[in-house]
């Protein structure tokens, strides 16, 4: 539904074009790299891949690869996470249609897109050292995915196998999580993930 209605914003508009689309996580890279297109929108959360991974893959082949992150993410978790990855830009799916097409806009020329309050997020963040960060800014990009699927009562063995990653490597993870967020189980995670609204974001 959400790509219907993006293309639908996209063919009103005379110097745009919609070359390719999937759902498929494991689709994108052979679908970028056969196609290459102008932009990429992206989106973080599909069936069996972070849309993060994703994103860092396109970057390692595609270094030049323009992306726009599109989700339902929570800004203020996510969104520097994005472009630390190599993302151009970063936008909500509840954002209105003349601030996407002016994100696509944007991004095309060669600039960067970000929403005005993340730009003062940003401009703050440069005043703060490590101990001034929020939790969840000290968590790694795999840390905080874990945490997230942790969210869903997922056990570490569902985990292992979405991941592909080994029980203990997860537990590991865990782990680091707990140490870094200062808890102790897993029911300390699933409701820290709630009061930070982590857990709403899954589909």
């Amino acid at each position: 539904m959400i790509r219907e209605g993006i293309k639908n914003l996209i063919k009103h508009e005379s110097d745009m074009k919609v070359v390719g689309e999937t759902g498929n996580p494991l689709d994108i890279i052979d679908d970028v790299m056969k196609l290459k297109p102008d932009l990429i929108i992206l989106d973080l959360s599909m069936p069996g891949r972070s849309g993060l991974d994703v994103l860092k893959d396109i970057k390692t082949l595609l270094p030049e690869s323009k992306i726009l992150v599109m989700t339902m993410m929570p800004e203020d978790q996510f969104a520097k996470r994005t472009l630390k990855a190599g993302a151009s830009g970063y936008i909500t799916k509840d954002s209105a249609v003349d601030e996407i097409i002016n994100a696509i806009r944007k991004i095309s020329s060669g600039r960067k897109y970000i929403s005005q309050t993340l730009a003062e997020k940003l401009a703050e963040d440069l005043e703060e050292n490590k101990a001034d960060k929020e939790p969840l800014e000290l968590l790694s990009d795999r840390e905080m995915l874990i945490l997230k699927l942790i969210s869903t009562g997922k056990s570490q063995t569902d985990i292992a196998r979405d991941l592909n990653l080994s029980v203990s490597t997860v537990n590991t993870y865990r782990s680091r999580i707990l140490e870094k967020l200062d808890l102790k189980s897993t029911a300390d995670l699933i409701r820290f993930a709630i009061q930070h609204n982590i857990n709403e974001y899954n589909s």
